[in-house]
């Protein structure tokens, strides 16, 4: 069990991800190659991304596309669970047909998300941890982070600072 998991009382949490119903413009950068920690190429990409809810709240979708030198598409589905206040986040893209990642699991405290899960990629073992911070109206921004081994640091390799579009 994470940190994330382990917290006994939590808020009412369906309504974290309503900011982000709507379309994106979205500026990324991205390491080069994510699976080596020492890796200091940053790509950068354009992207538009769209999220509507689903379930009743209990859930939202969004699907983004990527463009740039290496451009993709994604699609993210989000679920949250009231008993815990947690959600869970699962993401698949074009590059990985046919893969759902794992879920990172969280929730938002004081403004921002914290959202962690194990998964492996191109076959290392890898905790993964996400970020939602600087949110407002017409603002937001996301960051991912990689730690290779359990008491390796967190390796920043992806950030898309996001501005309402729509």
């Amino acid at each position: 069990m994470t940190t994330t998991e382990t917290t006994t009382t939590h808020t009412d949490g369906r309504h974290d991800f309503d900011f982000w119903f709507g379309q994106w413009d979205g500026h990324t950068r991205r390491l080069a190659d994510v699976t080596d920690p020492d890796c200091t190429r940053w790509i950068e990409l354009k992207s538009v991304s769209r999220a509507w809810p689903v379930l009743g709240g209990l859930g939202n979708i969004d699907e983004n596309r990527y463009e740039g030198e290496k451009s993709f598409e994604g699609v993210t589905f989000r679920l949250y669970e009231p008993a815990t206040g947690l959600w869970r986040i699962w993401w698949a893209s074009s590059n990985f047909p046919g893969v759902l990642d794992p879920p990172v699991v969280g929730r938002f405290a004081d403004g921002t998300g914290t959202f962690e899960g194990d998964d492996s990629f191109h076959g290392r073992p890898v905790r993964v941890r996400f970020i939602w911070s600087d949110i407002t109206a017409d603002s937001a921004r996301w960051t991912q982070y990689f730690r290779w081994s359990e008491d390796g640091d967190w390796v920043r390799n992806w950030t898309t600072s996001f501005t309402r579009s729509g």
